[in-house]
């Protein structure tokens, strides 16, 4: 995430730390989000619960079984509740604030990604996500599980340090390993994360940056988040950091798509970032479209303006990038998660209502957020387009059911 890069670069002037960007479901969205306080949900109305049947049983479920277990916490949830599935809230990893906290818990936030730097360690950081676990919504007397996020890339983006986290090396550092170096790796990384509570990781960085551009494209060359510089290295170590991570159980999210390679500004600081040479069959986009295939849960879409792509809208805004061709021509079915759209630059000229309003309407899923006063302004704005919008009330509950088979396949919802 780019808010992350932000807060790195502060910091860079008071001493050199690692800071970390964004994802997974806790850190902003480029691998970003350092220092943040968390997203806020506001309180929105309730619609009158439709069901309190318990989920369906299932010792380990046949795709059918699972939908069905999905199918009953969806129809048991308020509109609130499912309007509150739509948000990652930022969490400060070292110092929680309570009140923060219970205004995730009161609005129905469903997904919480740690932010900032922390030297905890595991033992100490599973401890506090498991106080926030216990927070979470129920349905039909049971927990909707809160998915757990972070950004941990490596290098100058990791959040979580200290006991049992190892020192991850940066983007081009993994990219000049083995694959098979690296997957095993990522599998030990996703260990430590596992063990912290983490369900989710804001991570493979996915964007191509050439060799040309290299440290001047400031969201990732700045901090060789990068694998590589042509799209075949980025595509097997991207890949074979996810695969090490699903062979530990930790999700992964690919990003930052359709690629921040190109772009001279970070959206975390900068408004009008533009990537004038990206289309939509540039050979750049190819980590994203293997990830895909391989079966990526999550993808994180930028907020930059692809002229060659949708010269109209940012990319977490616009139809064109989410439906058509990233659900469209990539053939994505997972949760597509914005970056941060709390307290990026690139977002700062729509209100807080747009933001939400324009992500969902545009194939969204996911909204991240780091700024917690503005998820009042998202929740309400998102009600209220659903009691006048059919069919944006669809595209809610389709983010809705997405995100809770996601849950599901973490083990996050009790189908038993």
């Amino acid at each position: 995430m780019t808010s992350r890069v932000r807060q790195i670069r502060s910091r860079r002037s008071t001493a050199l730390r690692c800071a970390a960007p964004l994802v997974t479901l806790a850190l902003a969205a480029t691998g970003c989000g350092a220092s943040v306080t968390p997203g806020r949900i506001g309180d929105s109305p309730r619609s009158p619960s439709t069901s309190d049947a318990p989920p369906a049983a299932a010792s380990t479920p046949s795709p059918t079984q699972a939908a069905t277990c999905t199918d009953r916490y969806f129809s048991g949830m308020t509109t609130a509740q499912r309007v509150g599935q739509l948000l990652m809230g930022g969490i400060s990893a070292a110092h929680p604030d309570q009140a923060q906290l219970r205004t995730l818990r009161d609005n129905h936030v469903g997904a919480i990604m740690l932010t900032g730097r922390s030297t905890a360690g595991t033992a100490a950081t599973r401890k506090t996500v498991d106080g926030f676990r216990g927070q979470a919504d129920q349905v039909g007397g049971r927990r909707v599980g809160l998915l757990v996020s972070t950004d941990q890339e490596g290098g100058q983006v990791q959040v979580l340090n200290g006991p049992g986290f190892s020192a991850i090396p940066n983007g081009l550092t993994q990219g000049s390993w083995p694959t098979a170096t690296l997957r095993s790796q990522a599998a030990g990384w996703a260990k430590q994360l596992k063990a912290a509570g983490v369900d989710l990781n804001l991570a493979p960085v996915a964007d191509v940056v050439p060799a040309a551009l290299g440290t001047r494209n400031m969201p990732i060359g700045s901090f060789k988040r990068e694998y590589g510089h042509t799209p075949e290295t980025v595509t097997s170590h991207s890949g074979a950091f996810a695969a090490g991570f699903a062979q530990s159980g930790v999700m992964t999210t690919l990003k930052h798509f359709p690629g921040l390679g190109q772009v001279i500004g970070n959206t975390d600081t900068t408004a009008n970032v533009v990537d004038s040479v990206t289309t939509a069959s540039s050979s750049s986009l190819e980590p994203f479209r293997a990830g895909i295939r391989s079966g990526s849960p999550f993808v994180m879409v930028s907020s930059a303006t692809y002229t060659k792509i949708d010269p109209k809208h940012l990319a977490a805004f616009s139809p064109t990038v989410i439906s058509q061709l990233l659900r469209g021509k990539l053939g994505f079915k997972g949760v597509v998660i914005s970056d941060d759209i709390g307290n990026a630059v690139a977002v700062r000229s729509f209100s807080p209502a747009q933001r939400a309003v324009n992500f969902i309407a545009a194939g969204g899923n996911m909204i991240l957020t780091v700024r917690p006063s503005t998820v009042p302004a998202m929740t309400q704005a998102v009600e209220a387009r659903m009691r006048q919008d059919a069919s944006f009330r669809a595209k809610v509950d389709d983010s809705v059911r997405r995100i809770l088979a996601a849950k599901q396949s973490a083990g996050l919802l009790d189908c038993h």
